[in-house]
């Protein structure tokens, strides 16, 4: 079987309790072979603090490095809810970003550590879905993030709080 019959489809959701403040995010990939879902796994982290923002970039960066290295060179599907995240890779503003070096961007670590992903797994496409509209693997990410940010927020964003929150708010 080739890798064109086979793809990996991540959902990704962030969350933050009062924005800044406790956060989560949650992960649900799917390993699927000539349509047909084969294998699923959900994941979530909570974080003791931390922007909403910042846990939708996690999220992705995090599923990303879930993958194994059979997954490289595979069709990669990232569905989020985040025009922040969706936007800043199929509007291109990232690339606006690099030439400038991230000055004036929020969260130029989280972008940066996201381009090292991108690089490795070269066939990514990012899909925006509306939040909250019944998309049963968009709302499962949600409740795994909330759940985190509630239940285990024990994970420190040092991107975030090294900087005193700087690196959230530039």
């Amino acid at each position: 079987m080739s890798k064109e019959d086979k793809k990996i489809v991540i959902y990704t959701d962030g969350s933050s309790i009062n924005n800044p403040g406790q956060g989560g995010l949650g992960i649900v990939m799917l390993y699927v072979v000539d349509g047909e879902v084969k294998k699923k796994k959900e994941y979530k982290e909570g974080y003791r603090l931390t922007t909403n923002n910042r846990m939708e970039l996690l999220a992705v960066i995090k599923a990303l490095d879930l993958l194994n290295e059979n997954a490289v060179g595979m069709p990669v599907e990232i569905y989020t809810d985040s025009q922040y995240v969706s936007n800043a890779i199929n509007k291109g503003w990232i690339h606006g970003w690099v030439k400038k070096n991230f000055k004036g961007v929020k969260n130029p670590d989280l972008w940066k550590e996201l381009l090292k992903r991108l690089n490795k797994f070269k066939n990514v496409e990012f899909i925006w879905v509306r939040g909250h509209n019944n998309n049963v693997l968009n709302e499962t990410c949600d409740r795994l993030a909330k759940d985190a940010a509630i239940n285990s927020p024990t994970i420190i964003d040092k991107g975030y709080e090294a900087t005193g929150g700087i690196n959230g708010l530039l």
